[in-house]
């Protein structure tokens, strides 16, 4: 019976979770310079001791509408490893981390809370809730990564 591990986070109240070996840090929310001429849900950069790491709003990426009601000392960037690159996602918390039986894992309906099922390695119970399990290599477009790595370039240099 394999396990899988997930870091848990919210977004509104959707609950999402991306595979634990993906995640490098949970980190507050930091200062983030805007990046001019790029999709509205990247952020801009923030320095993460010593990186320049390119910022997504999970919320905006996902679909979900309207700002978020929690404060951004409640909120927080989940640094993940995307394609062999470090990108922030901002998050309004982050949960726990949770192990549940692969086999649990039912296949995603064609679209959840305004996420394409592309985006998604499926939903599972989480207790009395389910949650969204990520797929984070998709949740960018082979476009939204090239245009990462150009934020990365302008940055540096």
């Amino acid at each position: 019976m394999a396990e899988l591990q997930c870091v848990t986070m919210r977004i509104g109240d959707e609950l999402y979770g991306a595979r634990v070996e993906q995640v490098m840090s949970v980190e507050r929310m930091l200062d983030i310079s805007p990046v001019p001429r790029t999709l509205s849900y990247i952020k801009g950069v923030a320095n993460l001791r010593g990186t320049v790491t390119p910022v997504v709003d999970l919320r905006e990426r996902v679909g979900l509408r309207g700002q978020s009601e929690v404060g951004d000392d409640a909120r927080r960037i989940v640094v993940v490893e995307v394609d062999e690159m470090t990108v922030g996602l901002i998050v309004d918390a982050v949960e726990d981390v949770v192990s549940i039986d692969e086999a649990a894992v039912e296949p995603a309906p064609a679209v959840v809370g305004g996420l394409q099922a592309v985006y998604l390695d499926g939903v599972a119970r989480v207790g009395e809730r389910l949650m969204v399990v990520l797929n984070l290599e998709r949740i960018l477009s082979d476009v939204e990564v090239a245009q990462l790595h150009e934020v990365e370039k302008q940055v540096r240099g």
